[in-house]
């Protein structure tokens, strides 16, 4: 099996049915000793660590907490 340049590999049918991974399952990768874990996002805590790795650093900067206490004095800051 190879991996394509898009970094995409083809997991084996009889596989993917002997596991239950079908169209649209949520799986997650674990890195184990010398290589991955790949298994079925069951768990709710599976999935949401998923999401947050995939939403750290994307997250723009809003107003200080300073300033939005001057926002609803009615003050600007």
């Amino acid at each position: 099996m190879r991996i394509t340049s898009r970094g995409q590999l083809t997991i084996p049918a009889k596989l993917r049915l002997r596991l239950g991974l079908l169209p649209g399952t949520d799986v997650v990768f674990k890195e184990i000793d010398g290589g991955i874990l790949i298994r079925s996002a069951t768990a709710p805590s599976d999935l949401m660590e998923e999401r947050l790795r995939n939403a750290r650093g994307v997250a723009a900067t809003g107003p200080s907490t300073e300033e939005i206490m001057q926002w609803s004095q009615g003050e600007k800051p």
